[in-house]
């Protein structure tokens, strides 16, 4: 498991003065590079490729709130992967200073050629790279299915 520590800075609270939800997600994504970029997955490298992460959505839940000054430790776990690397889910836990889970993401993306604006599938290496990390319990194989398993459609306006 991967982690990474924070502590809630003023600019993270929201009106309620716990941590804002956007700073939820600015945590897990500074955690989730940090995991990619250790990983390989440098600037550098996915330059040379053409190539970047997007998010299909973010799924948090919430158990208990966090305050000003307090450390946060949120880990990162490979949740599923398809075979070609295209599609990947990763869970987030958050954890305070006495290692209880106050929140918890389920976050799924994918791979684009940032030319085309296509989804691909990973170059070999970056493939094996993810492939080689500690998985989470629930770890899947991943298909296409998968990130439509909640059947939201995007409805335009008149």
């Amino acid at each position: 498991m991967y982690f990474k520590e924070f502590e809630i800075r003023w600019s993270d609270l929201d009106a309620n003065r716990h941590l804002a939800n956007s700073a939820y997600i600015n945590f897990m994504s500074h955690t989730r590079m940090g995991f990619l970029i250790e990983s390989g997955f440098t600037q550098r490298e996915l330059a040379k490729q053409n190539i970047g992460p997007v998010v299909f959505y973010e799924h948090i839940y919430y158990f208990k709130e966090a305050f000003l000054g307090k450390p946060v430790k949120v880990s990162l776990e490979v949740a599923g992967l398809s075979e070609d690397g295209m599609f990947f889910e990763f869970l987030h836990n958050f954890y305070d200073a006495n290692g209880k889970n106050f929140a918890s993401c389920e976050i799924m993306g994918a791979w684009i050629d940032l030319k085309s604006r296509q989804l691909i599938g990973l170059p070999t290496e970056f493939n094996k790279a993810l492939r080689d990390v500690p998985r989470a319990k629930t770890f899947k194989i991943l298909t296409k299915e998968d990130t439509r398993k909640f059947g939201k459609k995007p409805e335009n306006l008149e």
